[in-house]
């Protein structure tokens, strides 16, 4: 891989709008002739819908969604089976040739549990990435969702943006997370190009960073000093040539780097 790999994070929405979906493929099918691409999803929407039609309780502690042992089989078939064969049937209509994956395949990553009473929910750690190596050389796009296991063979649910900061670090990619916003608007409603830690802070104690954008903007900034690069928020409706070129979407920048400038 020659060029620097592209790691795209997705939410479950974007299952919802199949159009958006066909759209951003399409964006990824001819970016992919120039650079790897590795896309990673998530899923609530659909997990959130299949726990009520089951009956089953659903808790988030901080953000995270509380998972016992006994709601994995359920929470694994929703990500790993429907949303990512879902996204792959329509990588093919794209004109991409996906390959399903998840976090555990090929010593890819890592999972330990976390505390007790999150229930089976892991931390991902960068492995081997020889697995996903092959795969991109072989020009095909890998579709990654956010099921892990520990060592000791038991099933874990990761955060979907853990995940993706994951498999950046393990192919040393450049993060876009896009969602359904096109980036951070600052008080005026206006996008904002770029972010680092210390107008994060402003923007929050000014209110204008608030709620679900607050959650997304902290993921971002962990994920971007983790990385040691910047990382994207953007909308999935954008070509993705243009938040490469920074012509849309906000990027945060690691503390490392807060002049704006990427070296």
């Amino acid at each position: 891989m020659k060029r620097t790999p592209i790691v795209i994070k997705v939410g479950g929405a974007l299952l919802d709008d199949k159009a958006a979906a066909l759209t951003l493929l399409k964006s990824i099918n001819t970016v992919t002739e120039t650079r790897p691409v590795v896309l990673v999803h998530g899923g609530g929407p659909l997990v959130e819908t299949l726990m009520a039609s089951l009956g089953l309780a659903s808790a988030k502690i901080d953000g995270l969604r509380v998972t016992p042992d006994e709601h994995m089989p359920f929470i694994c078939g929703a990500l790993a089976g429907s949303a990512n064969k879902s996204l792959c049937a329509i990588a093919i209509e794209s004109g991409c040739t996906p390959v399903g994956l998840s976090l555990l395949d090929g010593n890819m990553v890592s999972c330990q549990p976390m505390e007790e009473k999150f229930g089976a929910v892991g931390t991902p750690s960068a492995e081997d990435a020889s697995l996903l190596k092959s795969v991109l050389s072989q020009g095909l796009l890998p579709v990654i969702s956010s099921i892990g296991s520990s060592a000791q063979g038991r099933l874990l649910n990761i955060n979907a943006d853990q995940a993706a900061t994951v498999i950046a670090q393990l192919i040393q990619g450049e993060l876009l997370l896009l969602s359904n916003v096109a980036g951070v608007l600052d008080g005026d409603k206006q996008l904002l190009n770029s972010l680092n830690a210390r107008d994060i802070a402003t923007l929050s104690q000014e209110g204008v960073i608030t709620d679900g954008m607050k959650v997304k903007v902290d993921a971002a900034l962990l994920a971007a000093n983790s990385l040691s690069r910047p990382v994207t928020i953007a909308s999935w409706g954008s070509p993705i040539p243009e938040i490469l070129t920074n012509t849309t979407g906000t990027r945060v920048l690691p503390d490392t780097d807060l002049s704006g400038d990427v070296s």
